[in-house]
């Protein structure tokens, strides 16, 4: 992602790269990027020369980069998944003092989808809802960020929590399914850059949405126009529907 990125930003005449940073110890610190630059392990180093910081990191990292965003009033675009309870209030916490844009999935076609998903799951209030997501071999978190969102979409949609009503467990034999609850599933392998399935399943009828992401530069693209918007934004915390409008 984070070559990605940067290809990205070379593509965007409104955008100059400030640098980039990876983990201590990573074979990549002091890989040349051009101008000057090299990639470093000092994230308050790049926010100080940064308008807009954007997050591809993991939940370990995300902590020092929100801080770092803080102390030098950088906005972030943060788009790592697999976060939980405790960095959801490092968000919060941060987007007192600067623009933080936290989402799930930066691409501008999953952003549609999960207002499809809300709007149908609204006026679908009987439906069963499943959702599956498949990932490459490497990927970590299941469901996914993206699947996840979409199922708190889903829930927004019939006025609940995903909290309430997520199943995310089947094996062996077990009850009936629940009414209302939210379902998903999770597959792993190959190389695969992350397609998405919301099922809507009635009674002798189905809808099923779909989002396949068949490059990784659809991210990139995503974070790169959502990072040009933040730029200036006044302190709060924004999304990718933010950014399409």
């Amino acid at each position: 992602m984070g070559q990605a990125i940067i290809a990205a930003i070379a593509a965007d005449p409104r955008l100059v790269l400030g640098g980039a940073v990876e983990r201590a110890g990573h074979r990549s610190i002091g890989t040349p990027l051009g101008h000057g630059l090299t990639i470093c392990t000092n994230s308050s180093a790049l926010a100080h020369n940064c308008d807009v910081l954007v997050d591809f990191t993991s939940p370990d990292a995300l902590d020092a980069n929100l801080d770092a965003a803080c102390a030098t009033r950088t906005a972030i675009v943060v788009g790592t998944t697999g976060l939980d309870a405790r960095h959801d209030i490092a968000i919060d916490r941060a987007a007192r003092d600067i623009a933080v844009l936290q989402t799930a999935n930066t691409s501008i076609g999953v952003t549609v989808l999960a207002s499809m998903v809300e709007a149908a799951a609204k006026r679908l209030a009987d439906w069963d809802i499943e959702i599956l997501d498949l990932h490459h071999r490497d990927k970590r978190d299941a469901p996914s960020g993206t699947a996840l969102a979409l199922g708190e979409a889903a829930a927004r949609g019939r006025g609940t929590t995903l909290a309430a009503v997520r199943t995310t467990v089947r094996d062996g034999v077990g009850p009936a399914r629940v009414a209302g609850a939210i379902g998903f599933a999770a597959l792993r392998g190959g190389s695969a850059a992350g397609d998405h399935m919301v099922v809507f399943a009635g009674d002798g009828e189905r809808i099923e949405l779909i989002h396949r992401a068949e490059s990784r530069d659809i991210f990139a693209s995503g974070a790169v126009r959502a990072a040009a918007w933040l730029a200036g934004r006044p302190p709060g915390r924004y999304t990718m529907a933010d950014v399409i409008g």
